[in-house]
């Protein structure tokens, strides 16, 4: 039954609801606009706490603002709950028109999801009408449109807790509670909207502002651009040809601007980077290449490109930043060699070894070669000078994916048949400990610098000498039958036990020789041992020597 200080209380209530709307309405900012939605829900319709959850662009609702509770506000204000939870929530317990209000008795399955959630302390309900700690009640916002707003998108939800007389809205809170989360709705809409405006004003007003300084912004950046600035033209005959360069660019180039404007930047590029220029896009194409300077040497540069047209979509033109990188790509040169070339002598080391053999072999070995050609067929126009020049037959593009490989095959026996293939020419030092234990690591040391100096000269252009570790050489030379990597052993041998000058004094090392060879199927590795085993082999079947170090 109403007492009669209840209607007094409702109308109180009511003038401070409309007063509240009209301040959500009338906030400066969307920010100022959900706190004071989640405030109106405290001061004007009674609630203990009260939270304004809204949907962002990912579809989950974070908590926007908070109301009644500064612990419980510092806690949970900015997390983030996923829809998924959400939509359960507003999908269980009991509909009080667009109000979703879950009793303890159902609730207590959320309490582990992801949704942030507070609870007010309290005593247990005595009556079938008192709310329990543990209630929960929410009021969703939907995005204004048809009546009610419930056919509308989900905007977010006002979650409230405990009532401050302690007892279950009836229906005068029910229908409070649904039309402010309605209101709420249309002003956080407004609110966002009025935020888009304000922002695209400004940015309206940036670019107006923008375009009035554009002419004198653009020509001081350009000018004095610490680094090279070009344009260029796009489209028509003269196409790329450069019309216009800044101070930093000539001097680069060591050429003057009247000089430059004769020509584009595909008659200044090295010949070997004249592609790489091709391939780069106009727009937002990017490039690191070589220009020429007026020396006739060349320069390593970025270039970095974007299209420039007028306010009135007019003549469109190419603006080409040009960076210096020349030291930077010398670092890296450097930094390249280092890890693959030994530092001692300079040589290729164990790991680019490895490498150049693998870049030579595929997996397919070379009894399937000939089966391949039983199964699809021989034909002289995709024979190289194995035999076997492509791994495909004709009318297919490739047998597993080594398109226009090359195959690498070995003679076969131990006379020369004449092939020709990749020969591995093993080279172990005899002699080089001696020289370390006696003269000491400086002239160990000098002893691997000379012996690698007369592999290199002693071996093709072309051929590989790496060093593999210790005293230990290989060299790579392709297109040897047997007799010829016979005759390079020999020749190399003896270019090694010539005396070599070391701390002074001249020493002697002799060199065994293990010839191997490489053909697809096998691995880098599985080839260098095959050379590392032969060189042991003859090595065996030598007499015994006694040499002296030096």
């Amino acid at each position: 039954m109403e007492t009669e200080s209840e209607p007094y209380v409702r109308l109180a209530s009511l003038r401070q609801l409309h007063q509240v709307m009209a301040d959500m309405n009338t906030a400066r900012s969307l920010a100022d606009t959900l706190q004071t939605v989640a405030d109106g829900v405290v001061n004007a319709l009674g609630y203990e706490m009260a939270g304004v959850n809204l949907v962002r662009p990912d579809g989950d609702l974070v908590v926007a603002a908070f109301s009644g509770n500064s612990a419980a506000e510092a806690l949970i204000t900015g997390r983030v709950g996923s829809r998924e939870a959400w939509d359960r929530r507003l999908g269980m317990g009991e509909r009080w028109g667009d109000l979703v209000f879950i009793p303890h008795t159902e609730g207590w399955v959320l309490d582990d999801d992801d949704v942030p959630q507070w609870f007010t302390d309290g005593p247990a309900p005595r009556f079938e009408d008192e709310w329990h700690p543990s209630d929960r009640l929410f009021a969703p916002m939907y995005t204004p449109g048809a009546p009610g707003g419930s056919c509308g998108e989900l905007l977010g939800v006002i979650s409230v807790d405990r009532p401050r007389n302690g007892r279950l809205p009836g229906a005068w809170g029910r229908e409070a509670l649904q039309m402010y989360a309605f209101q709420a709705a249309i002003a956080i809409s407004n609110a966002r909207l009025r935020s888009n405006m304000q922002r695209a004003l400004v940015r309206l007003e940036r670019e107006q502002q923008a375009l009035r300084a554009s002419e004198e912004s653009f020509r001081q950046a350009f000018e004095y651009a610490p680094s090279g600035m070009a344009i260029a033209e796009m489209g028509g005959e003269q196409h790329g040809r450069i019309l216009r360069t800044n101070d930093a660019l000539c001097r680069l180039l060591g050429r003057p601007a009247s000089a430059m404007r004769r020509y584009s930047f595909s008659d200044l590029v090295h010949p070997e980077d004249i592609g790489t220029l091709l391939r780069t896009s106009a727009e937002g194409g990017r490039a690191e290449l070589r220009l020429g300077r007026r020396d006739g040497s060349y320069v390593w540069v970025s270039l970095r490109n974007s299209v420039v047209a007028d306010a009135a979509d007019g003549p469109r033109f190419l603006l080409t930043h040009v960076e210096d990188i020349e030291e930077r790509k010398r670092r890296e040169l450097q930094l390249a060699h280092r890890a693959s070339h030994d530092s001692l002598t300079g040589l290729p080391n164990s790991a680019e070894l490895r490498s150049r053999l693998a870049a030579r072999l595929c997996r397919r070995p070379a009894h399937a070669l000939e089966s391949l050609d039983a199964a699809y067929g021989h034909h002289p126009a995709f024979d190289g000078p194995t035999g076997h020049g492509f791994d495909f037959a004709p009318g297919a593009e490739s047998y597993d994916g080594y398109d226009h490989h090359v195959h690498t095959v070995a003679p076969e026996g131990e006379q020369d048949d004449g092939t020709k293939g990749l020969a591995v020419l093993f080279c172990d030092l005899d002699g080089f400990k001696s020289i370390n234990d006696r003269f000491g690591h400086n002239a160990g040391d000098a002893v691997l610098i000379e012996v690698a100096r007369r592999l290199s000269q002693g071996v093709r252009d072309g051929d590989t000498v790496a060093r593999l570790g210790g005293d230990e050489f290989v060299i790579l030379a392709d297109g040897l039958g047997r007799a010829d990597a016979e005759d390079l052993a020999v020749r190399l041998r003896n270019e090694i036990i010539q005396p070599i000058r070391a701390e002074g004094r001249a020493v002697r090392v002799g060199a065994s020789f293990g010839i191997g060879w490489a053909h697809c199927g096998m691995t880098a590795d599985e080839v260098l041992k095959s050379a590392d085993e032969r060189m042991y082999v003859e090595k065996r079947s030598r007499p015994k020597q006694h040499r002296r170090a030096g």
